[in-house]
């Protein structure tokens, strides 16, 4: 099995920045897509940023140019760093992986457990 464990959420004023990280452990055989989502109260789920295995990027309008996403393929690690936040950043963040393993050798979508980021104002 794979899994993804998130770390860098905490509070942070409005103007800040944070760093989030994402690191997949297991059998894993390859990571294809890797991505970031986020919940806001209230609100549904929606994609934040996605980076393919090749680099290729794609970010929510409403943080492009504030927002960047990395990838260490050869630590299994994903990374958002979080610019210029806003109070409306303020949600639990996820981290998302298209995976294969060893053991299955099937395209697995596997979630990450959350990180809590809010924005004060």
């Amino acid at each position: 099995q794979v899994q993804l464990v998130e770390s860098g959420g905490g509070l942070v004023q409005a103007g800040g920045s944070l760093r989030l990280s994402c690191v997949a452990s297991g059998n894993i055989f390859r990571i294809n897509d890797m991505g970031w989502y986020r919940r806001a109260p209230g609100k549904q789920r929606e994609l934040v940023a996605a980076i393919t295995s090749g680099g290729s990027t794609n970010y929510a309008d409403n943080v492009r140019g504030r927002f960047s996403i990395f990838r260490n393929n050869d630590k299994n690690t994903v990374y958002l760093h979080m610019n210029s936040l806003k109070p409306e950043d303020t949600a639990v963040y996820y981290c998302n992986a298209g995976t294969v393993t060893r053991t299955t050798w099937e395209l697995l979508e596997v979630w990450g457990q959350g990180t809590l980021v809010t924005v004060s104002s």
